[in-house]
């Protein structure tokens, strides 16, 4: 007896070892750790990461601005000349400024420039902003107020004029330098008016201006326009009204998007943007009409806007619902008036896309960019796609008959994706991107619709056309899979002869790039990148030969904080043969003898996917959650990013609710094999969006093995989230009644169908004024959890759109209480969040 006792004796006191030591082995919740990683300090530690060329039109000259712990530098490239200087010198720029603004400067703290080349590319002018305040030059009427009371003396009425302080504002100094030169010249204080032309639609010879007014079409010449650049209530503008038959949601422009129903009246009568194209002559203008009377509202209350709360009320088309948008092209003929309709099937359910001239890299900074048609001719280059996204049709419109030609056609049994389309050769030719052989690819054809040859073929994805030589009948283009020894999310630049010979890399690399070519393809700037090394810019020429290194990222202080790159990791999908592609993110005060808590952070796709390729210093999600103490991954899935192959792409099509959850979970048990500190009991799972959404369904596909998420901005209820997302991706078909009209019919699974499986600790947050994914969808979910008797927890942001705005900070700290409490066994009990209130400064 002595023997069983003392026997029961050691098993317990093992087994409450065995209990210390599990204890001892969780990470303790790092939340002073987590903080030092806050966006705002961050902002702080890690300056510019990427060079970002402004192309001038003389030479192959470039600049660009950069900004290291040491402050920023503006520097001018000369690609011919292999020559890189600063625009001026910091110090002299600082001595300058100083004299002219009575403002203190140094050359380590100048203010952020925008310059504008002037005089031959010769010298830049600019504007600062300094502290003094000056009256406000034009804002007569408010300088004088006229009394209307009287005062009576000697029987004579007199009007009493009492002035008004003036308003004040600070003075605007807008200046110029010439390179190389020894001093700054004042050229006026006039302030930069980005605001004065938001609803003027100015033709490209600058003669007539088109806006919208009331949802229907006006025009103004361009001195009255003058007068309404200067004063837009002179009442002396002469408005003339085009067209009468404009109608709130089936007019010509405006749009009350984003207005609640105060705004909306205060701005009913004000003039207004018309989106539209212009042939280059000035002579026609291209608009596409779009009536959605039919289409049904979708509200958003605003209860922290005012003293009384504020509805925006919009039209929202939710998938499978019979009515859909009707599209019309118009011809507007600026010299007649006259309007002329471009031939359109209008019966059909089907999306409309004009294509649009594309400005050169060195354009980019001009001011006045009006909207042109692709073609120069004056032909208008569309498409349509069917609603299902099956059927797209790329057409040619006759300008002058409003006559429609279909040129290409293009039909799967999943959906169409869609680039520009380019013309070539005199507008003889045609370059089209289309996946028609289950890879994204480049197609030659003339213009009257006639294939002429495939140029980019095999088993990779073209991201895009970054130009063309047409004199050598070169593509420049950048392609993802190219090598099939590196990650095929790495992008970078090839070039290839239009008649598909040729085939070259010009910055190859195990790394991804970004590129920016000049407008005469003979230099780019590449900036190369992975999440586990240091970012770099190079410039080479079109041949992939290194002209001269521009800059690399300054992590200095970020390192100093103690900061450690992620792990990038390869491994299979759930069917064994997939491979997919992750980074693992761990504390940086990582302990191997320790046991942590696996979280996965998810965004399904199948647009993008949530796996960085390049280094990033947005860290809330991913490298600071691991600093409260946990293993955080992030891996793709199949049916994810569209840069691989059209069946990894379209893989969920039909599933859109379960298809990426059996590769997260396989995912983790794999990494819980190879990493003996991941605890598989412990598997977390959180995102934002598609993100949200995915992470509640996970927890309600697999109860048993997801125990915790925090799922945000969540679109539960795929039957109410938009048509375009829910029906491209996950399809919605179209039956033929016996009467010959089609009816559309969608199905979808729902994460509240579910609710009854939630086994794990869930969170749902979501903004009450959220116009892209509708709080409704969370609130169903809460419903369903409810009804389903379920423990959750329910966060509202008050008066937040999709991305939480300023509440974004304060969500990191209820998704870093949520994990913690449940995998970490600490739970914060203090009202504050001390992380956020420690450093802010008390008033």
């Amino acid at each position: 007896m002595k023997r069983i006792l003392f026997f029961l004796f050691i098993m317990a006191t093992c087994v409450v070892f065995a209990q210390d030591k599990t204890a001892s082995q969780v990470p303790v919740p790092n939340y002073r750790l987590a903080s030092k990683f806050s966006p705002t300090n961050l902002a702080k530690l890690v300056h510019s990461t990427t060079v970002r060329p402004n192309w001038l039109k003389n030479g192959n000259r470039f600049w660009y601005q950069y900004k290291t712990t040491d402050g920023s530098n503006y520097y001018l490239v000369d690609a011919d000349r292999k020559t890189r200087t600063k625009l001026f010198d910091n110090d002299k720029m600082a001595k300058w400024l100083t004299e002219i603004t009575k403002d203190p400067y140094d050359g380590q703290n100048l203010p952020r420039f925008s310059f504008k080349f002037v005089k031959n590319e010769t010298a830049i002018q600019f504007r600062v902003t300094a502290t003094e305040e000056v009256e406000v030059k034009d804002d007569e009427k408010d300088k004088i107020d006229e009394v209307k009371d009287t005062i009576k003396k000697d029987s004579t009425e007199i009007k009493k004029v009492k002035k008004k302080k003036p308003k004040m504002e600070k003075k605007v100094y807008f200046l110029e330098y010439k390179l190389g030169g020894n001093g700054l010249t004042i050229i006026d204080n006039s302030k930069k008016d980005d605001k004065r032309k938001r609803w003027a639609n100015i033709s490209p010879d600058s003669t007539v201006v088109l806006f919208s007014k009331n949802h229907n079409l006006y025009w103004m010449d361009k001195e009255n326009f003058l007068k309404a650049l200067k004063d837009e209530k002179d009442t002396t503008i002469v408005e003339n009204q085009w067209t009468k038959d404009g109608v709130e949601n089936y007019g010509y422009g405006g749009g009350s998007r984003g207005e609640n129903n105060e705004t909306k009246e205060e701005k009913k009568d004000d003039r207004k943007g018309v989106w539209g194209i212009w042939t280059r002559d000035s002579k026609k203008f291209i608009y596409q009409k779009t009536d959605s009377r039919h289409i049904k509202d979708l509200w958003v209350i605003n209860s922290v806007s005012k003293k009384r709360p504020t509805l925006e009320t919009y039209k929202y088309h939710m998938p499978g619902e019979q009515e859909y948008y009707k599209s019309e092209l118009q011809i507007f003929d600026i010299p007649s008036k006259e309007i002329l309709n471009v031939k359109l099937d209008t019966v059909k359910q089907q999306s409309l896309s004009v294509y649009r001239h594309q400005y050169k890299k060195s354009e980019a900074s001009d001011e006045f960019k009006p909207s042109l048609l692709l073609s120069k001719k004056g032909k208008i280059y569309f498409s349509t796609i069917s609603r299902d996204r099956k059927k797209l049709d790329i057409c040619v419109a006759d300008i002058n008959t409003g006559e429609v030609e279909v040129l290409i056609e293009e039909r799967f049994n999943t959906y169409i994706e869609t680039r520009p389309l380019v013309l070539l050769n005199n507008e003889t030719e045609m370059l089209h991107w289309a996946e028609r052989d289950g890879w994204a690819h480049i197609y030659l054809y003339d213009t009257k619709g006639n294939l002429k040859n495939q140029i980019t073929n095999g088993p990779y994805h073209v991201a895009g056309i970054e130009n063309i030589d047409e004199k050598e009948r070169v593509m420049y283009f950048t392609a993802n899979g190219v090598n099939r020894n590196i990650d095929p999310y790495y992008e970078h630049l090839y070039r290839i002869n239009l008649n598909g010979t040729g085939l070259r890399g010009i910055n190859s690399g195990d790394f991804t790039t970004n590129v920016s070519l000049s407008d005469s393809n003979k230099y780019f700037v590449s900036n190369y990148s992975r999440v586990d090394s240091t970012p770099k810019s190079e410039l080479r020429s079109n041949t992939g030969a290194l002209i001269m290194n521009l800059e690399e990222a300054d992590l200095s202080q970020l390192l100093a904080t103690g900061y450690k790159f992620p792990e990038t990791f390869k491994m299979k999908a759930n069917d064994g043969i997939t491979d997919l592609y992750g980074v693992m993110y761990k504390p940086y005060d990582f302990d191997e003898t320790k046991s942590y808590p696996l979280l996965e952070y998810v965004y399904p796709g199948p647009q993008t996917e949530a796996v960085n390729k390049a280094f990033s210093v947005r860290m809330d999600r991913l490298d600071r959650m691991a600093q409260v103490g946990f293993i955080v991954v992030t891996v793709g899935n199949r049916g994810g990013h569209p840069d691989r192959s059209k069946w990894y792409h379209n893989y969920g099509y039909g599933n859109l609710r379960d298809y990426g959850l059996a590769d997260k979970k396989y995912i983790a048990e794999q990494l819980a094999d190879k990493h003996p500190y991941i605890d598989i009991n412990k598997v977390g799972i959180y995102g934002h969006s598609g993100g949200g959404f995915m992470s509640t369904a996970a927890m309600l596909v697999y109860p048993d093995f997801f125990k915790a998420a925090v799922s945000s901005a969540g679109n539960h209820d795929n039957s109410m989230y938009n048509s375009w997302w829910s029906e491209t991706h996950h399809g919605v078909k179209e039956e033929i009644e016996a009467d010959g009209s089609i009816k559309y019919k969608y199905d979808i699974d729902k994460n509240q169908s579910l609710a009854a499986n939630l086994k794990g600790n869930l969170m749902l947050i979501h903004g009450d004024v959220d116009n892209n994914v509708h709080p409704g969808g969370t609130i169903r979910m809460a419903d369903a959890l409810i009804k389903a008797n379920k423990r959750f927890k329910f966060m509202i942001m008050p008066g937040q759109r999709h991305g939480f705005g300023k509440m974004t900070e304060y969500s990191f700290w209820l998704r870093a209480d949520h994990f913690s409490k449940y995998f970490l066994g600490v739970e914060a009990s203090n009202v504050d969040i001390l992380e956020m209130n420690r450093d802010k400064p008390k008033g």
